[in-house]
């Protein structure tokens, strides 16, 4: 395949909410685009995207997925994105390497809550942002309510190029208001759609939503503002060139309509995709760090690997995203990370889990590579070693963690190399051993994040483990001050260990992590015993003195000490800054902290008050209630310690029909007769442990 010129690509990330209806939308595109020759479902795992085996069966993405293919003339590379809130890293790795945004809204439900948190990540990365509003024949489906729902939520720049006719299963076709040209759709073929007058009952509402758009439009040229207010025509030309430089500029959102499963206006959002988003040459240069990269093809290459794909067969396959030069097949380039070189062999062009072969990708393109040795998600690969700084968006930190242990005795190498091959395909996912308990830890954004992770080590490596309960990520902080002398001496014949130091401590706000301040004068403490000191403290914080939980948010002051010439040692300092810490912590008024969930439930209104009592029941705050269609969301605030198993409550409370997310927002401390008896079974585990 030969390199495709950066002005005919457009790179494309579709975004929302899960259950909107992406990956039907990416299957429609594909279909109505001819790069696949029939229609798949979601339903019966049969869609290009959807290609793992836990994506069929629970008929959900969970991993980003690339497809590339051909439209009026243009190289479309379309990322279908997860659009559970359990695998947001795989939608903003997407988001950092797409010039445009496609925001699919369920049209029964308007803007959700994932879709809000994706426009804000969107918006700091000033992406052009397109809108589909799909479903449009499902019952309750209300264009009009939903682009009211967005431009509530995302502005008045949030403006319809296009309102269907037709509504509910009574939905036929679209106006594109653009044109003022309606066309009508029969069925899911990719000739299925004709132009045909503008239904009277329309006409008055298509004027109304056209002047809206004129105005949006107009408002991105002081010339065409003042021709047209003067009543002045404006051309198709000048409309669609000045609509692309809103896009562009992150100043207008165009919503466009339709319904992937029947295939209706898949072929006006391609156009869309041609005529409204940018190309990468039209976005321009981006800055790396000190360095500016051109898209240009004779440059020196820098590409950015944003995806890892862990294949038990073929090893790692890198999706990676050309900024600058030109990157071919068979030739070798720098890992910047890493500092190594990597051999590139075959460059593939991913379609789902199908894979083609290019012979060379330029500047702006997207393809992927396999079997680099070092190079893995958040590398840069660039012609010679050069200092760029590219990263993939931060990502929320795990926040439910279970003790594993492996199903077969030996296989604790085995379910180790799993997990971390999984965790270059996903960073969200934590590994690690508790130093209390001595258990192996992983740990997710969500239960579901972990149920994937422990499928997939079992479909793909083979290796099956157990999982125990979910343990709640308690902390420890201190409430006051207070000082210690920690006093480290040994003697056992010949030279002895001998270390000595005072510390004060005190807490800082929530958030400020820890800060030592040497304030060590006239040299009673060595300075090369001084980092000694500091690193008894950090790891006696990892062990705290109320439940064993790691110690946050305080200052440590080292103002004093002594040595020995002969016996003192950095061992010796390192042992008393932790005795000292330990003493000190006990008198500060230590407490307990818990982590506290944002939680956003939707439900059928009847449901409602009966989701709210469960919340108050599980120590909840609401926190407010929005109509979304015929549902209701719930906002509330409630300690995770409450809601390690709320999915099947939940479902009991609302009949199946309730769905929820959850993000973490804060620490706070544990009430107190709730925290002695985390104390007394964090001591109890403890014990057995030592038995």
């Amino acid at each position: 395949m030969p390199r495709t010129e950066a002005d005919k690509i457009r790179n494309v990330a579709l975004v929302g909410h899960r259950g909107s209806g992406k990956t039907s939308l990416h299957e429609a595109l594909l279909f109505q685009a001819g790069a696949i020759n029939r229609l798949g479902s979601v339903a019966d795992g049969s869609t290009v995207s959807d290609s793992a085996p836990d994506e069929k069966s629970r008929e959900m993405s969970i991993s980003s997925a690339l497809s590339s293919f051909e439209w009026d003339g243009r190289k479309i590379n379309l990322i279908d994105t997860p659009g559970e809130p359990s695998f947001v890293a795989d939608a903003l790795a997407a988001l950092r390497v797409s010039e445009g945004a496609v925001f699919v809204v369920n049209a029964v439900m308007g803007v959700e809550v994932n879709t809000d948190r994706l426009w804000q990540r969107a918006a700091e990365l000033e992406m052009s942002r397109l809108v589909f509003i799909n479903m449009l024949d499902r019952e309750r489906a209300d264009f009009f309510r939903s682009l009211d729902s967005l431009k509530s939520a995302f502005g008045p720049h949030v403006v319809a190029t296009e309102i269907p006719i037709g509504s509910e299963h009574e939905v036929s076709g679209v106006i594109d208001l653009i044109d003022m040209k309606a066309y009508g759709y029969e069925d899911g073929s990719r000739d299925n759609c004709k132009e045909i007058p503008i239904p009277d009952q329309l006409q008055a509402r298509a004027e109304e939503y056209r002047e809206k758009l004129m105005d949006e439009v107009a408002e991105n040229s002081d010339e065409l503002m003042e021709r047209y207010l003067e009543g002045e025509e404006i051309s198709h030309d000048e409309l669609v060139t000045t609509l692309k430089k809103g896009v562009t500029e992150g100043h207008l959102f165009p919503v466009t309509c339709g319904v992937a499963t029947k295939n209706l206006a898949t072929n006006r959002l391609l156009d869309a995709f041609v005529e409204d988003l940018p190309s990468p040459v039209m976005s321009g240069a981006v800055t790396a760090g000190d360095q500016v990269l051109e898209p240009d093809p004779d440059n020196p290459t820098v590409a950015f690997v944003f995806k890892t794909l862990a294949d038990p067969f073929a090893g790692r396959i890198n999706l990676f995203r050309v900024y600058q030069g030109t990157l071919k097949a068979d030739s070798q380039v720098y890992n910047c990370r890493a500092h190594v070189k990597e051999r590139i062999g075959q460059l593939l062009v991913p379609q789902g889990k199908e894979m083609g072969h290019s012979d060379e990708f330029g500047p702006g393109d997207i393809g992927a590579v396999a079997k680099l040795k070092e190079t893995h998600a958040g590398d840069i690969l660039a012609a010679g070693d050069g200092d760029y700084a590219l990263a993939l968006p931060p990502i929320p930190a795990p926040v439910m963690a279970f003790a594993m242990e492996p199903k077969t005795k030996g296989d604790e190498d085995k379910v180790f190399t799993a997990l971390r091959r999984l965790q270059e395909e996903d960073p969200t996912i934590d590994l690690h051993r508790d130093a209390q308990t001595g258990e192996q830890i992983v740990a997710g954004l969500s239960q579901i994040h972990v149920e994937v992770i422990v499928d997939r080590m079992k479909e793909r490596f083979g290796a099956e483990v157990t999982l125990k309960p979910p343990r709640v990520p308690y902390l420890e902080t201190i409430k006051g001050k207070a000082k210690a002398h920690g006093r480290y001496k040994k003697q056992t014949g010949g030279r002895g260990q001998f270390g000595d130091c005072h510390i004060e401590i005190e807490p800082l706000p929530q958030g400020e992590g820890f800060e030592f301040v040497n304030a060590i004068k006239g040299g009673v403490i060595p300075s090369g015993f001084i980092p000694a000191v500091e690193k008894g403290i950090r790891e006696a914080m990892s062990d705290g003195v109320v439940a064993g939980y790691p110690v946050k948010d305080l200052r440590v002051r080292l103002y004093d000490g002594s040595y020995h010439s002969v016996d003192s040692s950095e061992m010796a300092f390192k042992i008393a800054g932790s005795m000292a810490f330990k003493q000190a912590a006990e008198q500060a008024d230590p407490t307990l902290l818990e982590p506290i969930m944002t939680i956003t439930v939707t439900v059928p209104e009847a449901s409602v008050g009966d989701v709210i009592g469960d919340l108050n029941g599980r120590r909840g705050r609401p926190l407010g209630m929005e109509p979304k269609g015929g549902m209701t969301e719930v906002k509330a605030e409630v300690p995770m310690s409450e809601v390690l198993s709320y999915a099947p409550d939940l479902r009991s409370i609302t009949g199946g029909q309730g769905d929820y997310a959850m993000e973490f927002a804060r620490y706070e401390e544990v009430p107190a007769h709730l925290a002695q008896k985390v104390i007394s079974a964090a001591r109890e585990e403890a014990e057995a442990v030592k038995a």
